[in-house]
């Protein structure tokens, strides 16, 4: 029964046009992020979760990491 309601509606069949191409710019932009993105930012963010809340956050390696 779904399938008669939906082939009733006039101009349907964009919409699976529409999201594939909202979902896959999306992965490619994310893709260009992570390639263009500071590697030193991407480390210090990672380790905060690690921190203490006494240690500051910076972008410059640590070298006992």
């Amino acid at each position: 029964m779904e399938k008669n309601v939906l082939q009733s509606i006039t101009g349907i069949s964009i919409y699976p046009l529409i999201s594939f191409a909202i979902f896959f710019l999306f992965f490619i932009a994310l893709l260009g992020y992570v390639l263009v993105a500071n590697r030193q930012h991407i480390r210090a963010m990672s380790l905060l979760p690690l921190l203490d809340d006494a240690q500051p956050v910076t972008d410059k390696p640590n070298p006992s990491c």
